[in-house]
Formats: C-alpha cells, structure tokens, sequence
C-alpha cells in the first residue's frame, strides 16, 4: 500500500489532521513534497484525495448531495436491483455488513432503504474518506439522524472482524464488492479504480473472502460483480439479479 499523508489547507486545520492521522494511521505535511504521488488534503469543507501527477478531480465522500442524494430520491426504492438482491422486500428489513466498503455508495443506498449497515475498510486511506464523508452526513438537517443510527464505519481487516463476532452479532447478509482487474464501468470510476488499485492494489484475497462469509451470513452473501465477469472463484450462485452494467450473485445460506 501507498503511504499518503494529511495536508491541511490552513494551520487551523492542523489539530483536526492530527486526530484524523491518529485514528486512521496516517502521517501529517504541512507541506506539498513534489514527490508525492497522492495526498489526502483537509479544506474547511472536506477531506479529498488528491492525485498529484494529473489534474483529475479530487475524489472524496459525499453521500448528502449528487448522484447519491439523487439516488436516494428517485434510484427506485426497494425495487433497484441492489435492494433485491440484499432481500428487502415488504417488512423485510435485514441487517447488512459491507465487507468491502470503498466509498460507501451501495451501503448508503441500503441504510437509506431502511437496513442498519457496518461498512468494513481496511485501507486507511479510503476509511479516512469514509470517515470525513459520514461526519458532514450526520450534520445534514434531512438524513443525518437516520445515517447516525442505521451506517456505521468500521476500520478494520474484514478477515479479522469476522472471527471477532459473536453468533448474536452476524449480520444476516453479507456484501462483497471487491476489485477486480477485468471489472468495467464508466470512465468516472475507471478513475476511481485506478487510483485505487494504486493506493490498496486489487482484491486478491476475495475468493477466500466470499468463502469465510458463507460461514458468517444468516441468510445470504451478495457479490457484485462486472456483468459479463465470471462468478468470483467458480463458485455458481443460488441466483442472479441483473441490472445495466452490474450483475449480483446472491449465495443462499
């Protein structure tokens, strides 16, 4: 994994940097090295990641406004393909574990759906994101009491969260999202993808991942996968749910 540091944008900023550095095991710069590839850079606003040898946009978490906000206004409901696959239907309200949270998108969706949701991020790059990203979400006048109740960030190996949970505290679906070296999609995330093959390299452990799950999961695992994407080590799903671009292979318990 890339190192990246913390640059706040003002002094002031510098205390909230060093508590976020604390947390996340990051370091802090008051100042940009030329050397550096990636920097995660603390504005009054926000907190982005910052590509540093190209002129691409910074990348940070925004779950209130955007694609996001107009998801959950108008994506469908519980009729989107995401929400079948997880289970949601009528009263059925299940409790998810994200165990590859990336930048949270579908477990937002799920906690906006009405499931209580644990995001789990290893990298402590994307966690900070994460983190920054759930903090402004929980000031919002119009979802911030809910996303306090019903999405939680965990920084953690997901391998090791597993084996730390007691019967009573498996979730009764467990999501997968990993990166994969053939997955396609838009040029906006193909932008994402890169840097974050870059920062945490792929998923090369979800084969092991998806078979760990199995033995967590209540009621099912749900793997999101490129539509055309072989299923994730060969193993054939109970069914599929389909939407444009993205397949979902559901394992029944």
């Amino acid at each position: 994994m890339i190192t990246i540091p913390i640059l706040p944008a003002h002094p002031f900023l510098y205390k909230v940097a060093t508590q976020l550095a604390t947390t996340f095991h990051l370091s802090v710069v008051d100042t940009l090295l030329p050397t550096l590839p990636f920097v995660l850079y603390l504005t009054e606003e926000r907190l982005e990641l910052r590509d540093m040898q190209t002129t691409i946009g910074p990348i940070y978490v925004d779950f209130v406004n955007g694609t996001l906000g107009h998801r959950r206004r108008y994506g469908g409901g519980r009729k989107q393909p995401l929400a079948k696959a997880i289970g949601l239907k009528h009263s059925a309200t299940p409790t998810v574990l994200d165990a590859t949270a990336g930048l949270g998108r579908d477990a937002f969706v799920l906690a906006s759906l009405g499931c209580h949701v644990q995001m789990v991020e290893r990298s402590p790059v994307i966690a900070a994101l994460l983190h920054d990203g759930l903090q402004r979400t929980q000031q919002d006048l119009e979802i911030g009491t809910f996303i306090k109740e019903r999405l939680q960030l965990i920084y953690y190996d997901t391998q090791h969260w597993f084996s730390q949970l007691s019967p009573s505290q498996q979730p009764d679906v467990i999501y997968l999202d990993p990166m994969y070296p053939h997955r396609k999609k838009s040029a906006l995330v193909k932008k994402e993808m890169r840097i974050f093959r870059q920062i945490v390299g792929d998923d090369l452990d979800a084969p092991k991942l998806l078979k760990i799950a199995l033995t967590y999961a209540r009621q099912r695992v749900v793997v999101k996968r490129p539509k055309l994407a072989p299923t994730l080590d060969d193993m054939l799903p109970s069914f599929c749910i389909q939407s444009k671009n993205t397949r979902f292979d559901v394992y029944k318990i």
